[in-house]
Order: structure tokens, then C-alpha cells, then sequence
């Protein structure tokens, strides 16, 4: 009888397309565990060492909040995609969730504009 190992996903993600398609079909899952460990596989393929020296955060604490079971800060998963080469992107689901929208429809633009001119006051002050 032939000996099999466990499918480890690590070994298939050797590049940002693979990468990316990996950590999307892991949101579409809307289960937040399963997205903390499967960034979690992708720091650690892409060496855990590495990933801690470029945030500034230690190896033990990414291996603790990289898994199933952590409960990282929005603020790490922002430093370790990063570090990673992963942008996240939104875009409307194909239904408008549930929730009403508030206000008149306002265009793109000032949408944008608004969000740079945040940006631009919380970086004056030193708040991200």
C-alpha cells in the first residue's frame, strides 16, 4: 500500500498569482479562522523568520496569531500582507448586503477626494 502525506498548500504557493488566488477563495469562505490560518500557511511558506524581521513583529507572535485559532489586529494582518506583496482590494458582492446606504448618492470622485483629505489629516497628525 502506497504511503500518502497530508496535502500541505504551502508547497503550491511559489508565486503572488498563486498567492492571491489562494487568499481570495479563502475569504470567500467568510470564516474568519480559516483566513487567519491560511495567511498564516502563506507566511510560513514564504519564511516566518523573513516575515518578522520585515514587520517589526516577533516570530512567536506571528505563529500565535497566524492560526486557526488567532485573533490578530487588523494592524498585523495589514503588516504581514504587505510584507507579503498582497493588496486587498473591495468590491461590491453581486447583492448590496443589507444594510441601507445613508444619504444622497455621491459620485466616485468626491468619494476619492473625501478619502484623501482624511488621509492627509490623520497623517498630518500622526493617526492611521
Amino acid at each position: 500500500m502506497a504511503k500518502t502525506r497530508p496535502f500541505d498548500a504551502s508547497e503550491y504557493l511559489d508565486s503572488p498569482e498563486a498567492i492571491a488566488a489562494y487568499l481570495s477563495e479563502a475569504f470567500e469562505t467568510n470564516d474568519p479562522g480559516f483566513v487567519t490560518d491560511a495567511i498564516g500557511i502563506i507566511a510560513r511558506a514564504r519564511g516566518m523568520s523573513a516575515l518578522a524581521k520585515d514587520t517589526g513583529l516577533s516570530r512567536e507572535n506571528l505563529y500565535k496569531a497566524l492560526s486557526s485559532e488567532g485573533h490578530p489586529e487588523f494592524s498585523t494582518v495589514m503588516k504581514v500582507l504587505g510584507s507579503l506583496g498582497v493588496e486587498l482590494h473591495a468590491q461590491p458582492k453581486g447583492v448590496f448586503g443589507s444594510l441601507p446606504y445613508k444619504g444622497p448618492a455621491k459620485s466616485i470622485a468626491d468619494m476619492e477626494a473625501g478619502i484623501a483629505a482624511e488621509a492627509k489629516r490623520r497623517h498630518a497628525r500622526n493617526r492611521y
